[in-house]
């Protein structure tokens, strides 16, 4: 049976996601702006967050199992340097996922910055998964700032493909006793990319936990960096908080940075926090090799290895599958062959 999405509104024929979900509601902002408002059955609104940008608003007790995806797209109609805001408020004890893409239809060089301010409230559930898929001329940075309120969950997980140069920070502040906060990212650069990952995770009260994954893979003569700070304050005792960052180099050339700190002011902890650079195993590989399986597959089976333990962070299997396609494409050689495209389909 065909699976059916809701479009909201009618999206251009050019273009289509790779990764929608049966039962998914689709919003779709053009160069920033939301055309139309959404709504779907159990309740989750999609609204214009004035001229630019959206706003979210999941009522209290929402258990909605489908996702809410928003379609970020830039094109040729307005290439103007744009910078927005958007707003997404959970409901106190409700449930709700949303998938955030971000996609270029031409070759026009994009600078965008938008700003993402999520505030969960007492006991709220959510997940939220980022896709970026730009072309290799645009320029994009984003700014998650995370409120969470007693008892909340919020885990964001970012899949980083293609663009010249993404940033992304996230600011969070555990602000009630219970919030958990998880927050997991790949990303996979080549030619001359630059990814950069700014993390402030703000332990303000006691009882709270956090914890952060960072994988990457890079060629040529990419660069990344990532620089994740873990802030305990003096009355948060009974904190969790552990941090991980490690990559792949497959060139001599590329390059990343990696500065991971702590700052603990309370004396009852449990902290951690570590990063890693290395290249492939040469053992692995002539082991694999030596079992019959060629250079070029041997070198992606673990590269792919390397980043499942942050893909299977995503709990909706089907989106996990999707996205690990994509992942498993973009290292089969599409570092090369998407050098000129403006949609990088994968």
């Amino acid at each position: 049976m065909e699976t059916q999405y809701r479009y909201t509104p009618e999206i251009p024929e050019v273009f289509k996601c790779r990764v929608p979900l049966p039962g998914t509601s689709q919003a779709f902002l053009l160069n920033g702006v939301l055309t139309e408002e959404y709504r779907d059955p159990a309740g989750v609104v999609v609204l214009s967050n004035g001229q630019t940008g959206f706003k979210i608003e999941v009522p209290a007790g929402n258990t909605s199992p489908d996702s809410t995806q928003i379609i970020t797209v830039r094109d040729n109609k307005d290439t103007r340097a744009l910078a927005f805001s958007n707003n997404i408020s959970l409901g106190a004890n409700s449930l709700s996922s949303f998938l955030i893409c971000t996609h270029t239809l031409t070759l026009d060089e994009f600078v965008t910055e938008s700003e993402i301010t999520i505030t969960a409230n007492e006991g709220a559930n959510c997940h939220i998964v980022v896709m970026q898929n730009e072309h290799n001329f645009s320029n994009h940075k984003i700014t998650f700032n995370l409120i969470q309120k007693r008892d909340s969950f919020v885990r964001i997980n970012m899949v980083t493909l293609h663009g010249a140069k993404i940033e992304n920070l996230f600011d969070v502040k555990l602000a009630e006793p219970g919030a958990l906060c998880e927050l997991n990212g790949i990303y996979l650069a080549d030619g001359k990319q630059q990814i950069t990952t700014t993390i402030n995770m703000n332990h303000l009260v006691p009882h709270c936990q956090s914890r952060q994954l960072f994988k990457g893979i890079l060629d040529n003569e990419a660069r990344a960096s990532f620089s994740g700070k873990i802030v305990v304050s003096k009355d948060a005792q009974k904190t969790e908080a552990y941090q991980s960052n490690h990559n792949l180099l497959l060139s001599r050339k590329a390059k990343v940075y990696a500065q991971p700190q702590l700052e603990i002011y309370a004396d009852d902890v449990k902290c951690s926090h570590g990063a890693t650079s290395g290249r492939l195993d040469e053992n692995a590989l002539f082991y694999m090799r030596s079992r019959g399986i060629g250079a070029a597959e041997a070198k992606l089976l673990q590269q792919i290895a390397f980043v499942y333990d942050v893909l299977e962070k995503i709990n909706n299997e089907q989106l996990r599958n999707r996205l690990q396609e994509m992942v498993e494409s973009r290292l089969r050689g599409e570092f090369s062959h998407c050098a000129n495209c403006s949609m990088n389909c994968c």
